[in-house]
């Protein structure tokens, strides 16, 4: 559940901003169609920035009541206090969640030390499987591979999501792990390489509107077999590409729309909608890779 194409699933929304259930039913079931091996529910795809604490625990909710037991759901817990984030991942403790995604702290930019003490506490605080998640080009804040090996000492915490597209901060990580730790890639550009390197798969943005697809490149990847990955993966490196030519989740969801798996683009301030500039280069990466 925490190795393979996992998706950092986008939190569909109606015209009004409000959360919408039946995008959100849809998706999940074309995921659990695809072959998807786990949801990321309310991570950064899933704007958990703009949603209220209320909404938070709400989305992940009702994604686990709609999953129905279909596909492993896991939680995004990421705060940037670390109170906050006790309480969000305490808040799913007996939900059904498999395991929490806990991002550095953001904005706050706090030390190693600091951020060794921040998910201790939190782990320390539940009994669920705990992911980091390091980030550096969102958060301001950058987990180095010594600081993780501290932490992989702590028995709930299984693995990391590895987004820096750094690639040797694989073996650096390995070097300080047990061989059971996870890493995955939080990349989608480079997370071949990454899974060539030891990683175990990708929480993926593509994956939303390339499901099958993700799914058969880390299933390649996983047989050993690059030279058809690669193949794969080279038509959907456009996609990769161009879904962030803008913030993500705002190409994404656009994406989503255009292909009928949500309803509309909404997203909540400051976020806002695809500009007309972005939308030619992201439909014309959806057509390269073969999904229009």
């Amino acid at each position: 559940m925490f190795t393979g194409s996992i998706v950092a699933l986008v939190t569909p929304m109606d015209d009004k901003g409000s959360v919408c259930r039946a995008s959100l039913k849809k998706l999940i079931d074309y995921h659990v169609a695809s072959g998807t091996a786990a949801i990321v529910s309310v991570g950064t795809t899933g704007e958990s920035a703009t949603l209220s604490h209320d909404e938070h625990g709400d989305v992940v909710m009702m994604t686990l009541e709609l999953a129905d037991g279909r596909i492993p759901i896991i939680a995004g817990t990421g705060a940037n206090a670390t109170a906050e984030g006790i309480a969000l991942t305490r808040r799913f403790e007996t939900s059904g969640v498999v395991g929490c995604l806990t991002v550095t702290p953001y904005y706050n930019r706090p030390t190693q030390e600091g951020l060794y003490q921040h998910f201790k506490a939190i782990a320390e605080s539940t009994d669920l499987p705990q992911m980091l998640y390091n980030v550096p080009s969102r958060t301001g804040c950058d987990m180095l591979p010594e600081t993780v090996g501290r932490l992989a000492k702590i028995k709930n915490i299984i693995g990391i999501k590895e987004a820096t597209g750094n690639l040797s901060r694989v073996s650096q990580i390995q070097e300080l792990v047990d061989d059971d730790f996870v890493l995955v890639s939080g990349d989608d550009v480079s997370a071949l390489d990454f899974m060539q390197l030891g990683g175990k798969g990708v929480i993926s943005v593509t994956a939303n509107i390339a499901a099958r697809e993700m799914v058969e490149l880390c299933a390649l990847a996983k047989q050993g077999n690059f030279q058809e990955a690669r193949r794969l993966n080279q038509r959907l490196m456009h996609l990769h590409q161009k879904l962030f030519i803008e913030p993500n989740p705002v190409p994404v969801k656009w994406a989503a729309k255009k292909l009928g798996l949500i309803a509309t683009d909404t997203l909540r301030l400051p976020m806002t909608p695809m500009t007309d500039a972005g939308r030619p280069v992201v439909e014309q990466a959806l057509k390269d890779a073969g999904l229009l």
